[in-house]
């Protein structure tokens, strides 16, 4: 069914990056979502107020809620799909990431207003719904929805790699167990006599449970907002596109940035020998920034630093403090490695060091200790050194 919907309403295209595409999966879910959860919300409340099951009936509202969603998520992928103009040059990518957060507001908000009503439900102490043979069908009815509606926008989050559809299918997968919770309670309740209001309880569980899921999908949408890091699979591809280029020695600083999905910019410093041809390196490092934009879709700015290869005490010695640096921290690489001539009381030693983000704000006594260690190779070292932060880290 859910392949079928795609090529309907999608059809072949599998450029998953592309904005008109991934509009047209939002659009999709939306409207899916929109017609199941109208059909859900009008059957629970109706069933609700025949039985008097305050559960069923925060359940329809919940669904009232996800209709919001929906209706959010056409929104966003629309807004997402505008071109860059002169306010935003990188385009209206993260508005996804919006999107997916008004989607976990509103989660939170009906785990909030169910709590209050279960509360109070069991304030009041009223005693349990005494649901029909129609409560119950609708009941199973919508877990089957709700669960094909889970499955359904899993597969479309994965497909195009969305956290708006990812939240929403996250949505349809605490309706699914709100309503496997209150089918729970009739079924408890139709069989043993309890001292308290079982619907109650089980609408102050599922309430419960619907902010904890919002809380989390809050937490993953921010991080991106934010700026995770960029994944691992990603920088090993632009690293490995790089570093089979000839005369590309090795690489540091890679930065990449987010506008969204899809829209992807990095820089990163190459080094190269210090006798290279400018103009073939140049013509290597352009051919290079479009072989990595056109497999992984990242737009890559290269800065060329030169090295000095051939210098004997250079090379030896930056092999020396890298085993030094190791011992403080294995994690801890470095590059750019210079020495001015060697003198008989001070000779400079100018680098830098990456450093993870867990240890980066004790950067200053990680100077300290290296600095220290230089000197236990030669008393006549002193170290000039940056500080780089691991923005790769994952």
């Amino acid at each position: 069914m859910c392949e079928i919907l795609i090529r309907l309403f999608v059809g072949n295209n599998t450029n998953y990056k592309d904005t008109a595409t991934r509009k047209k999966f939002g659009n999709l879910s939306g409207c899916v979502g929109i017609i199941m959860n109208a059909l859900l919300c009008f059957i629970k409340i109706a069933a609700g107020i025949i039985s008097g099951g305050i559960s069923l009936i925060a359940d329809g509202l919940n669904n009232l809620s996800d209709m919001g969603s929906s209706l959010v998520t056409i929104i966003g992928f629309k807004m997402a799909a505008k071109p860059a103009d002169r306010d935003h040059p990188y385009g209206h990518g993260r508005i996804e990431y919006m999107s997916a957060l008004i989607v976990t507001v509103f989660i939170f908000a009906v785990g909030i207003e169910m709590l209050k009503a279960s509360i109070q439900e069991l304030i009041w102490g009223k005693n349990a719904a005494e649901y029909s043979i129609f409560s119950i069908i609708v009941l199973v009815f919508s877990i089957l929805i709700k669960l094909w509606l889970y499955l359904f926008n899993r597969k479309l989050s994965k497909r195009i790699n969305s956290e708006v559809l990812y939240a929403t299918a996250k949505d349809s997968l605490n309706d699914c167990v709100a309503s496997s919770a209150i089918l729970i309670s009739f079924i408890i309740a139709r069989f043993i006599q309890l001292p308290f209001n079982i619907d109650a309880v089980m609408a102050l569980l599922v309430s419960l449970f619907i902010i904890w899921s919002g809380i989390g999908s809050a937490k993953e949408t921010i991080n991106d907002i934010l700026g995770r890091p960029p994944e691992k699979e990603t920088v090993k591809e632009i690293c490995d596109i790089i570093l089979s280029f000839e005369g590309f020695l090795g690489i540091h600083d890679l930065i990449v940035h987010s506008y969204g999905p899809g829209r992807h910019f990095a820089s990163v410093h190459v080094e190269v020998p210090i006798n290279s041809d400018i103009a073939a390196c140049h013509e290597q490092i352009d051919i290079c920034e479009k072989l990595v934009c056109e497999r992984t879709g990242v737009e890559l700015v290269i800065h060329m630093d030169p090295i000095d290869c051939d210098n004997k005490v250079v090379n030896e010695t930056k092999l020396k403090i890298a085993e030094k640096i190791k011992s403080i921290d294995k994690r801890i690489t470095l590059h750019d490695f210079r020495m001015t001539p060697a003198g008989k009381l001070r000779t400079n030693l100018i680098f830098d060091i990456v450093l993870p983000a867990d240890i980066i704000s004790n950067s200053d006594e990680i100077i300290k200790q290296t600095s220290f260690l230089a000197k236990e190779i030669n008393p006549t070292y002193c170290c000039v050194i940056t500080v780089d932060n691991d923005y790769g880290e994952n």
